[in-house]
């Protein structure tokens, strides 16, 4: 774990992008979890933007965890649609996890 925060770091000092599921984890039951502590760990040692981004209509495709068995998780139609919605950047000083999950929350939608 602590190489992966070395990396990130390295990342973002050499001006490269990094997407992180600030969760932690895969939802279990399609309700977004409480983010955790490693967002802030980043930008405490590397101040830099966050842009918010939310993936949706996961919950209803083969990518779900609703269905345990994997032949289960077939496509139930040919193109399922999934999108992906990003927000303004938010600058480090602002971007506190539960203020990161509330935006990510707002692009996301009522749509699991």
């Amino acid at each position: 774990m602590d190489q992966a925060f070395v990396t990130v770091a390295s990342e973002l000092r050499d001006g490269n992008l990094v997407c992180i599921f600030p969760e932690g984890k895969l939802t279990s039951d399609g309700n977004m979890n409480v983010f955790r502590p490693g967002m802030t760990r980043i930008l405490n040692e590397t101040p830099v933007p966050v842009v918010p981004m939310a993936i949706s209509g996961l919950w209803n495709s083969m990518f779900t965890r609703a269905e345990k068995v994997a032949w289960r998780r077939l496509p139930r139609k040919l193109f399922a649609k999934i999108t992906v919605s990003a927000g303004p950047p938010v600058a480090a000083k602002d971007a506190a996890p539960e203020a990161m999950r509330q935006k990510v929350l707002e692009l996301r939608g009522a749509e699991l």
